[in-house]
């Protein structure tokens, strides 16, 4: 299902409450998910961006990456 047709299928969900005290949760909750992805996704500044650039050739350079085959490798023994 896209996300097109599961916003539809909630807003139906929506409109079939009728529980004015759940309502209010939601919509708490969805404020709160808001301000969390709002204060998420902030940019960087130049200088941030350079540091963050110049952290990741030091990295490289001093040999502390992983390769791929390795990265798949570790990611199979999450739970």
């Amino acid at each position: 299902m896209n996300i097109e047709a599961r916003k539809l299928s909630l807003i139906q969900e929506l409109l079939s409450i009728q529980n004015e005290s759940f309502i209010v949760k939601l919509e708490k909750l969805i404020n709160k998910e808001k301000k969390t992805v709002e204060n998420d996704f902030k940019p960087f500044t130049i200088e941030e961006f350079n540091k963050r650039i110049d952290k990741s050739l030091d990295d490289f350079k001093n040999g502390r990456t992983i390769n791929h085959d390795d990265l798949i490798k570790e990611i199979e023994t999450w739970e």
